[in-house]
């Protein structure tokens, strides 16, 4: 059955870069905002009887694209596509996989019942901020891991003399991968949040004195975490060179101000979402296409 691979708004570079890897064109999807800020999707490809495949992050603003996703899922389906997937790179909500207080609401639960009402057959998604979270989706679910193409990104700065930190607990098993993978020693930061973009540090466990760090986490949001681990390891006394990688640079409010005041030397990310401005170090952006063609081919050629 024929391919047909289509992209929304949020991520157009990484939707046209994953057709090449998929030797396809990208389909026309024509995308449209009304005066009263109401979307508007119309497919322009014939995806009768194909498989069709969406790209589209979830990437601030999440609801908007979100929506987006659902529009175009909604065409397609109208339009008698025989089958869809969904490859989220970035998927909004992901820690929003428990309630914190009775009161809350349970958002990534929700988004993937949205999604399920969009009658995708099956979802690619990288890197997931919390696994528990595979638990909530009634569909098949390819969930990707970056963490090699990262840590070999890395390997040029993991020479002798350096050592890969954890942010937090929530990351150590993240670093130990990257640890293993490069042959370095480990430390890791003990944090606290105090708010959704302020964290405080309770303490260092291992050896960084003059050792150059690599930083490692699944995703920067506000860059709290990650400019607090940078100033506990400077004052432990590691060198002034620091790198810091990441699957999802989402770099939001004050986190590039953040960064470069650390200052951190240099960034590594994947494409899972796009840059939107000029970064005042340097930025090594590592494609996520043939990782998700790879896992398209799998699953596509299941199906035959």
């Amino acid at each position: 059955m024929e391919l047909t691979i289509l992209s929304g708004g949020a991520n157009l570079p990484l939707g046209e870069a994953l057709a090449r890897a998929l030797g396809r064109p990208l389909g026309r999807v024509h995308l449209e905002r009304f005066p009263d800020g109401e979307q508007y999707v119309e497919i322009q490809e014939d995806v009768r009887g194909r498989n069709v495949c969406l790209v589209q992050p979830t990437v601030p603003p999440v609801g908007e694209n979100l929506l987006e996703l659902l529009l175009m899922a909604d065409a397609c389906w109208r339009a008698g596509a025989a089958r869809l997937m969904a490859v989220v790179p970035y998927f909004g909500y992901a820690r929003q996989d428990r309630r914190p207080n009775p009161g809350a609401a349970l958002g990534g639960k929700l988004v993937v019942e949205l999604l399920e009402r969009g009658r995708f057959e099956r979802m690619v998604a990288v890197h997931l901020h919390t696994p528990s979270l595979e638990g909530c989706f009634g569909m098949p679910l390819e969930h990707l891991d970056p963490a090699h193409l990262l840590a070999e990104a890395a390997r040029p700065h993991a020479g002798p003399g350096a050592v890969v930190v954890s942010p937090d607990l929530g990351a150590v098993k993240l670093a130990e991968r990257y640890a293993r993978q490069l042959g370095l020693p480990l430390a890791i930061v003990h944090k606290s949040r105090t708010s959704g973009s302020e964290v405080s540090v309770r303490g260092l466990v291992g050896e960084v004195e003059g050792l150059r760090p690599i930083i490692v986490d699944d995703m920067i949001s506000t860059a709290g975490t990650i400019a607090a681990t940078a100033e506990t390891v400077l004052k432990a006394g590691c060198a002034p060179d620091i790198t810091v990688v990441t699957t999802h640079a989402l770099l939001v409010g004050p986190a590039v101000e953040r960064l470069h005041q650390v200052p951190i030397r240099r960034l590594i990310s994947t494409d899972s979402v796009p840059l939107t401005r000029a970064l005042p170090f340097q930025h090594q952006v590592v494609s996520l296409a043939p990782l998700l063609a790879d896992a398209i081919c799998r699953v596509t050629s299941e199906r035959r």
